[in-house]
């Protein structure tokens, strides 16, 4: 498996990365996606939508970079979600439940005092490529 080449991801349905990083990289059958803010795809900011926009955001973010990656959302094995505010948490639970269904990968949630933008939630994963 490690002779597969470290292959950066990008795609124009998510923000293109806003710094010196990919949206993910596969490598070995993994996709390693980077944390998606809930940014538009078009990069518009609007870090004062509340909090359940801003979740879905960042959801719709990550699936369109696993999508891209070759994974689906089905593959995922990791999630690990950044709110502000512990309190965010049952709100962030729910809007993840929907979204994803039945599918219910590793996750953990950090509560953190600020993201950058400063927006509510940052969430960024692991994912199995399909093959």
């Amino acid at each position: 498996m490690c002779d597969r080449p470290i292959t950066p991801v990008a795609t124009a349905n998510a923000p293109a990365a806003g710094g010196h990083y990919s949206q993910a990289i596969t490598h070995a059958g993994l996709v390693y996606i980077s944390g998606q803010l809930p940014v538009a795809p078009d990069g518009i900011h609007h870090p004062e939508a509340d909090f359940d926009t801003q979740a879905r955001q960042a959801i719709r973010n990550l699936i369109a970079v696993a999508e891209a990656s070759g994974a689906t959302l089905e593959s995922l094995l990791r999630v690990t979600a950044y709110i502000v505010d512990v309190a965010n948490w049952p709100r962030f639970n729910a809007v993840y439940a929907q979204m994803l269904g039945a599918v219910r990968p590793a996750r953990t949630v950090v509560p953190v005092p600020e993201l950058h933008h400063g927006y509510l939630v940052e969430i960024d994963a692991i994912a199995a490529c399909k093959d």
